[in-house]
């Protein structure tokens, strides 16, 4: 069996090295226009900020090291520009511009994306830059290191754009974060966005959302970022606006492309033609939960799809279950992560989404290094079905993240993860362990146990009405009535019992403490805030 696979990094070579694993007589050779293979992409970010030290520790297999370790042949500097599904060939053109031709048995196409490039002025200055391949980070990298480097301008706030800000910050060099979105992060929710942005910003990283990429100006040499709302100082740019997958030498062959030119494949990561497979940031897969079309450009899933496309080709029947949008990102002294679906995308779907946000311990408050998460989970009110979950924190967010991949996937309620037997000790974890400690929160909200006001109704104006009682351990906001909830013995003065009342503390459990004391002295109108002052910036008018 002669397999041919167009594309060398994650998807490709997984899949060239798991067929030599299944099949050792299977003739296998990539494809790959680059003159790297296998190398981490993931990883370049932090190859910029000196995380990692040298360009080779980037690079997991050479083209060599390669073909003896698997067995399967690998030619780079190869580009793939046409398939002729009727003879089963590819035509392909080295870097001498001399074209061969390969014959396939099985085809799989894991050429990947590139980075959108739009066509505006500046562009192609020497210090603007993409962030796709080792040389663009060793590149980056020693521009930086020249010196004269002061102020950057990074085009793109997802994953990599800020994780390339976190590592120039580290650097010393102040930047800036466009994006033409209203947020950051694509795939929080709104108010989780804005709780990053505003810590961003206290560290050194201005995010400008909502704001065009016009291009940029200089004599030689980046000069300014050209915006629809002003221009910005700038001595280096780098761009991360988005990647476009490089399916353009399949335009003529009826292979099915989705409207964003990705290669649609069914749960086997086979394309219409049963003979040719599509994995990695090249294919578009399907989301677990809703079975809807969803675009998965990450290096697991690149791996995942490679592997499952690999025993199918060898005739075994694996099928891929779909992507869930699990991201985990580090930021300055901050790490975010989500699965899932965010409560936006629940209710886009069609689900009765309900959720909360809270603060909890992410290990034993007195253990050195002890912090804080916080997460917000999304359910389906009537199936009590967990749809997703964010969290933010400076310790492990994985580890909840990861959880919740497992229970989303199973189809788990939250009922089935409130009595699951977490790892405890007390430098790894709390008694109840952070999740489930979120998870008996939204339960009691569901159950009408705990009554709330979100971070998103609190900021849209809900609170009007309300008066703040300030429930924390210590006095906390200015303007605002102080309650110790260990003397509430009956009637608060100043407060009537049927008087709209927003209960504020640090992190939400004094609040739904003394919300439980006072339903039980007949107060009926309170609501807690949560998250509290830990996500929130409350204000009292005096």
């Amino acid at each position: 069996m002669r397999v041919i696979i167009i594309g060398g990094v994650a998807a490709g070579t997984k899949v060239a090295a798991k067929l030599k694993r299944e099949d050792r007589s299977a003739e296998v050779t990539i494809l790959t226009k680059g003159k790297d293979i296998s190398y981490a992409g993931c990883g370049l970010p932090y190859y910029v900020g000196k995380v990692i030290p040298d360009r080779d520790s980037l690079v997991v297999n050479t083209p060599e090291k390669f073909e003896k370790l698997t067995g399967a042949k690998v030619i780079t500097g190869m580009e793939v520009t046409k398939v002729d599904r009727a003879a089963k060939t590819v035509t392909a053109v080295d870097a001498k511009g001399e074209s061969s031709t390969w014959e396939y048995d099985k085809l799989v196409v894991a050429s990947g994306a590139s980075p959108i490039k739009p066509p505006l002025p500046g562009l192609d200055l020497p210090q603007v830059f993409f962030m796709r391949t080792p040389d663009d980070a060793v590149n980056l990298r020693a521009m930086v290191e020249a010196g004269g480097i002061k102020r950057a301008v990074v085009v793109g706030g997802g994953f990599i754009g800020l994780e390339i800000a976190e590592n120039l910050t580290s650097m010393g060099v102040r930047c800036n974060v466009l994006d033409m979105a209203p947020h950051v992060l694509p795939g929080f929710d709104e108010e989780v966005q804005v709780f990053v942005e505003n810590h961003l910003a206290e560290h050194g990283i201005n995010t400008m959302t909502g704001t065009r990429f016009e291009g940029v100006t200089g004599e030689g040499k980046v000069e300014k970022v050209q915006t629809d709302r002003r221009a910005l100082k700038a001595d280096l740019v780098v761009l991360s606006i988005g990647i476009r997958a490089n399916t353009a030498f399949l335009a003529d062959t009826g292979i099915e492309l989705a409207p964003n030119k990705t290669v649609i494949v069914n749960d086997h990561m086979q394309t219409n033609d049963p003979d040719i497979y599509a994995v990695g940031d090249c294919a578009m897969v399907t989301n677990r939960i809703t079975g809807a079309a969803s675009w998965s450009p990450m290096g697991s899933t690149a791996n995942i799809t490679g592997r499952m496309a690999a025993k199918n080709i060898t005739g075994k029947d694996a099928v891929y279950h779909g992507a869930m949008g699990t991201a985990v990102c580090q930021l300055p002294e901050l790490n975010a992560g989500k699965t899932g679906m965010s409560e936006a995308q629940a209710k886009d779907a069609g689900f009765d989404a309900v959720s909360v946000i809270m603060v909890t311990d992410d290990k034993a408050h007195y253990m050195p290094g002890a912090g804080s998460f916080i997460i917000k989970l999304i359910a389906d009110r009537g199936s009590r079905r967990l749809l997703g979950v964010q969290v933010l924190g400076r310790g492990s967010v994985d580890k909840v993240v990861d959880t919740c991949v497992a229970a989303i996937a199973m189809k788990a309620t939250v009922d089935d993860i409130a009595d699951m037997d977490f790892a405890y000790a007390p430098p790894f974890s709390t008694a109840i362990h952070p999740l489930a400690h979120a998870v008996n929160v939204l339960m009691n909200k569901m159950d009408g146990v705990l009554e709330t006001m979100t971070p998103a109704e609190y900021a849209a104006g809900a609170a009007e009405d309300y008066k703040v009682m300030d429930v924390s351990l210590q006095p906390s906001i200015e303007g605002a009535p102080y309650v110790d909830l260990t003397k509430i013995e009956g009637e608060v003065d100043g407060f009537a019992k049927d008087e709209p009342i927003l209960l504020v503390c640090a992190k939400g459990k004094r609040g739904y403490m003394t919300q439980n004391r006072l339903k039980y002295y007949g107060y009926t109108k309170t609501k807690v805030l949560e998250g509290g002052l830990s996500f929130n910036e409350v204000e009292v008018e005096e």
